[in-house]
């Protein structure tokens, strides 16, 4: 009796002491609760009704004759019906855009090869959001647009054959970039997406593995309820394609990205909202994302905010994700011409190894693509639509500084990178409140941390092979 009375009166006191301690090292934001985590992903798969092989409405699995009549053929056929499952026989098929509807399950067996056409008259023109402004653009190879329960399923392959549209915007770069027109000639060079997900609702994309696309992978935009599965992307086939990011999740909500494995050419895993003055237009945030247990190799970020920042990126939980020679790591950009906030992003249990930079902060990145002006010798009049959308200055112009704030990044283990940290924010618009625990970073050099406020650092330990230190200027209450 006497010794459970003592065991009481010693453990009661700990214990409020363990909760008060608790409660003190929470951060001010709130964590993401089950209330809106278990709300993310497709609700609703279709139902497994009849079945329509696409051979029976004429396609020919030979790699060469061009099905994109037959295999929408049996996607119209499949919705009209109530929906069902639209299926291949083993074999290659020759596409060009292709549209699902409600309904409607798209599934790539093993032994199935959907190859993407190189002719750009097989993708026709839509009204859609590109590299965060609104404009005509070629359709993607497989498109889910204003519809909901539809999934594309199966451990077959997409290959989207980018590599021609990969040497069509190198081409123009070399023309547009002496004539000052780096900043429109991603969006001159229309290349096709490979999977688009647009104003849609509950889609699942789970299993299938898309390689070298000619743009971007799978963009999910103005859409909630997503789930991403268990997809592979192999993007550096024949080459290193530009922009060929992995999965984009554009002003969308409600998403789930998980078991995936992206090697690409600019970012793996990323998050958009809106570029500059059109994307300030639609002010459509990208919130209520979860990305867990991927791994990103070659590319530009393991998981990357922006730089389309516009509509604002907030309410992300990041997990249990490995990065094998990524460029970045964890990476957050804009230009002060995007405007937006960043917020309420938390990141936790990740490994990178021999990556460039583990954790990079830049609000003023890379301004000849950033910043638009029109050269001498070019007519306002007589310029396309989509370089005047881009050339729409901000006003007034603090509308377009963007914030980066709020962000807990924990239990994070780095081996050979080269620079340990990189963040720089502007002088109008300071970096506030990043939060690190348990951090572990081996690199060749330490890196900066400028124009920011309130940085924390518990339990972090970076090793440096020169034994240099993060150099901090111009900012207030770093603690390191």
């Amino acid at each position: 009796m006497r010794h459970k009375s003592f065991s009481a009166l010693f453990i009661l006191p700990v214990l409020a002491l363990a909760i008060m301690c608790f409660k003190l090292k929470q951060p001010a934001a709130d964590f993401p609760t089950p209330e809106w985590v278990k709300e993310v992903g497709a609700k609703k798969m279709p139902g497994k009704k009849k079945t329509y092989d696409v051979t029976k409405y004429g396609a020919v699995n030979d790699g060469k004759t061009l099905n994109t009549k037959a295999i929408q053929a049996a996607i119209d056929a499949c919705a009209t019906k109530g929906g069902g499952i639209v299926m291949f026989q083993p074999g290659a098929y020759l596409t060009g855009s292709i549209y699902l509807k409600k309904g409607v399950h798209l599934r790539i067996d093993e032994g199935v090869e959907i190859l993407g056409s190189q002719n750009l008259a097989d993708y026709p023109e839509i009204d859609t959001r590109v590299a965060g402004i609104e404009m005509k653009w070629p359709s993607a190879l497989i498109n889910v647009l204003d519809q909901e329960t539809v999934a594309i399923s199966g451990k077959g392959t997409v290959h989207a054959q980018g590599k021609p549209f990969w040497d069509m915007y190198w081409n123009m770069r070399k023309e547009y970039e002496p004539k000052g027109l780096r900043w429109i000639v991603d969006y001159d060079a229309k290349r096709p997406r490979t999977l688009l997900v647009s104003e849609s609702s509950d889609v699942t994309i789970k299993d299938i593995t898309l390689k070298q696309a000619g743009f971007w992978t799978i963009h999910v935009l103005y859409s909630d309820h997503i789930t991403v599965d268990g997809v592979v992307i192999q993007n550096n086939i024949d080459g290193h394609g530009p922009s060929t990011d992995g999965i984009d999740i554009d002003s969308s909500s409600y998403v789930l990205v998980q078991n995936s494995d992206i090697d690409c050419n600019d970012d793996n895993f990323c998050l958009k909202a809106g570029r500059d003055w059109d994307g300030l237009r639609v002010n459509r945030p990208a919130e209520y994302i979860v990305i867990r247990d991927c791994i990103s190799r070659k590319g530009g970020g393991l998981i990357t905010f922006g730089s389309e920042t516009s509509g604002g990126i907030r309410h992300v939980l990041a997990y249990n994700l490995k990065a094998n020679g990524t460029g970045v790591g964890i990476r957050f950009k804009s230009a002060t011409t995007r405007g937006g906030t960043v917020e309420n992003i938390y990141i936790h249990d990740i490994e990178m190894n021999e990556v460039g930079t583990p954790i990079e902060v830049a609000m003023n990145w890379n301004p000849s693509y950033s910043y638009s002006t029109l050269p001498e010798g070019y007519s306002y009049e007589t310029i396309p639509q989509h370089w005047k959308t881009m050339l729409q200055k901000v006003e007034p112009e603090e509308k377009g500084i963007p914030k980066f704030k709020d962000v807990y990044i924990s239990d994070i283990t780095v081996t050979n990178a080269k620079k340990a940290l990189f963040a720089a924010g502007i002088e109008k618009s300071l970096v506030e409140n990043f939060n690190f625990d348990n951090i572990r970073i081996h690199a060749k050099t330490a890196g900066e941390i400028s124009y920011a406020k309130n940085w924390n650092f518990d339990d972090t330990s970076i090793s440096t092979e020169d034994d240099t230190k993060i150099d901090v200027k111009n900012s207030s209450n770093i603690n390191l």
